[in-house]
C-alpha cells in the first residue's frame, strides 16, 4: 500500500482550512500527524480514516 505524506500546507488545503488552524489542531491533538524533528507530517490515509470517524461521530450525535 503507497504511503503519502502530506504538509501542514496540504492538509490545510486538503480540509479547506487555513494552515493556521491545522498548528492549532496539532498542538491540541486533535488531529493525527507525526513529527520528523520540529516538522510536522501527516498520512494521507490517516487523514482519511480520521475525516470519516468524524463523519461517523457527527452522525451519531444527530440522532
Amino acid at each position: 500500500m503507497q504511503r503519502k505524506t502530506l504538509t501542514v500546507q496540504e492538509v490545510a488545503d486538503y480540509l479547506g482550512v487555513h494552515q493556521d488552524t491545522i498548528y492549532t489542531m496539532v498542538r491540541q491533538k486533535q488531529i493525527p500527524h507525526f513529527r520528523v524533528r520540529r516538522r510536522i507530517f501527516f498520512n494521507q490515509n490517516t487523514i482519511d480514516a480520521w475525516i470519516e470517524k468524524q463523519e461517523t461521530m457527527i452522525v451519531r450525535e444527530a440522532i
